[in-house]
């Protein structure tokens, strides 16, 4: 705001504005503006509130009323180009920004916007200028270094990239931002397994719950995880069609029933399949990303399809082994009615999380 004593209620709407409860704060400056419409400092107080609720047009009603008053108002044009820009209408958006700068040289707000601005309306040159300046005159804001990332990303500068994200972490290791960004890189690293990926992204949402964007990479990573366990199914399908040799090749068949011996070797196999590729992988999880594994069967299709598949393949490979089979008919039509289930759907599933 500028250098000007504010009215207490305009104070204490900027208090109720930082702490996001908007509408109380236009309450406050609804009282202040019935009895004083001439406060300049009440109507930029009163755009930062509308536009924080997204009520845009509003917004930039009060942002020019406030210049009626104070033509030369640098919160003013900053406003009315921050819900301009909101409006999709950047030349103007950045005529006032440019403006706002002028009169407030000193300001990192009105660089940091402009510089945004500039990745679509201007050049790549004087988007980095406008940042880096953000960047000096606001060198512990989230903000500024906010707009560096943004600038860099979208120039491909994976150095100031980097920069950035340290830069946020000092300031803030929650910062949704840079948690997610530190967390989808180390996912995607050539290698990484669902587990890892679950594990990397259940900490990055620890530090920073409410950033849906992570949420939708856990479920993912989940979702990658469960199918995955229809490839531990479908091994220990194979692992039992060979121990009663369900389809004998060579011209020469195993005797039925199979000895009680190798059948038993058979069930450890199987078990040791599902202990170390499934339930220790499991247990070594974050808690965050067991309980999304719960949550996500709960909620969603696909999910409940992976994991009944598994489950049922599993299911016939166990009555091949258990069962002391005569003859190979029914063992035929179980390992069948195991298989061609998860075939058919394995090839097309890949990305269908709900």
């Amino acid at each position: 705001m500028s250098g000007t004593s504010l009215h207490p209620r305009v104070e204490q709407a900027l208090e109720l504005y930082d702490m996001k409860r908007h509408e109380e704060a236009l309450a406050l400056l609804d009282r202040r503006l019935a009895e004083a419409p001439e406060d300049h400092e009440a109507w930029t107080t009163r755009a930062r509130c509308l536009t924080g609720l997204r009520r845009h047009e509003e917004g930039l009603d009060a942002a020019d009323q406030a210049l009626k008053l104070r033509p030369d108002l640098a919160d003013g044009h900053f406003m009315r180009g921050f819900a301009l820009r909101r409006l999709h209408r950047l030349p103007e958006a950045e005529q006032s920004q440019r403006e706002a700068i002028r009169l407030a040289p000193q300001r990192w707000g009105p660089r940091a916007q402009l510089a945004e601005m500039l990745i679509f309306v201007g050049t790549k040159e004087e988007a980095f200028r406008e940042a880096q300046e953000a960047v000096r005159l606001g060198p512990d804001v989230i903000d500024t270094w906010h707009t560096m990332y943004k600038v860099a990303a979208f120039n491909s500068r994976q150095d100031l990239v980097q920069e950035s994200v340290r830069q946020l972490l000092r300031i803030d290791p929650t910062d949704q931002l840079a948690v997610t960004h530190v967390a989808g890189h180390e996912a995607h690293k050539p290698g990484t397994s669902a587990a890892r990926a679950a594990d990397l992204y259940a900490g990055a949402l620890a530090a920073a719950p409410q950033s849906e964007s992570l949420r939708g990479n856990l479920d993912r990573a989940v979702y990658r995880m469960l199918r995955g366990t229809r490839w531990l199914a479908l091994l220990c399908l194979v692992m039992a069609a060979v121990t009663v040799d369900v389809f004998p090749t060579g011209g020469e068949a195993k005797e039925l029933p199979v000895h009680p011996g190798t059948r038993l070797w058979a069930l450890t196999l199987m078990a040791a399949v599902w202990g170390f590729g499934a339930w220790r992988r499991y247990r070594r999880l974050r808690t965050g990303a067991r309980l999304t594994v719960f949550a996500l069967v709960r909620r969603s299709f696909w999910p409940r399809v992976v994991l009944g598949q598994a489950a049922w393949a599993t299911l016939c490979a166990l009555l091949l082994v258990v069962v002391p089979w005569s003859e190979r008919t029914v063992p035929q039509v179980l390992f069948w009615l195991a298989l061609v289930p998860n075939l058919l759907s394995i090839t097309h599933d890949r990305n269908k999380v709900r």
